[in-house]
């Protein structure tokens, strides 16, 4: 019988460690949104000088107001050189080119992708499909929030921003 009390207070207790320690960053649940080219969000790195691809599954939310995302931080002062808006009955996009030095990402990072794979609870304008690239080492950006999964190209991300996400990068 004492032993069957120590099983469950074991239990028990294991149970209440696991819900008062923080779940693991990836998929905060983060809500983005893309109103224009010139309110945005997009993922990236949470520290200056991260690699892209190694954040993958801890991305933040940075836009260029940060009531587009609650807990979000703001683009850093010339972070963004061009935005280009486009909207369609299936998706919102916004492209363009970002200086990487006002964040101090390497010009040998090739580069990663953003999508709901990483991030599962993120969504984008309250649509749960998104792809977003930053490609520090060609100076590019895209993020694109889709209806449906078949207007976010997820699995190709070594193609990059301008096949994946077509759009204007001047």
């Amino acid at each position: 019988m004492q032993l069957n009390a120590l099983v469950l207070f074991l239990a028990s207790l294991a149970v209440m460690v696991a819900q008062a320690l923080p779940m693991e960053k990836r998929g905060s649940g983060t809500a983005i949104h893309i109103k224009s080219e010139h309110e945005f969000c997009s993922y990236m790195p949470p520290r200056p000088g991260q690699d892209v691809a190694s954040t993958e599954n801890n991305a933040e939310a940075f836009c260029t107001n940060t009531n587009l995302a609650h807990g979000s931080k703001k683009f850093p002062n010339g972070f963004i050189r061009s935005a280009h808006f486009k909207r369609t009955s299936q998706y919102v996009q916004v492209t363009g080119r970002i200086d990487r030095s006002k964040y101090r990402l390497s010009s040998r990072d090739g580069g990663g992708q953003y999508d709901q794979k990483d991030l599962p609870h993120g969504t984008c304008n309250g649509w749960r499909y998104f792809v977003n690239l930053i490609e520090p080492d060609a100076n590019v950006f895209c993020i694109r929030c889709c209806k449906e999964s078949k207007y976010c190209n997820t699995g190709i991300s070594s193609r990059g921003c301008e096949r994946i996400v077509p759009g204007d990068y001047h």
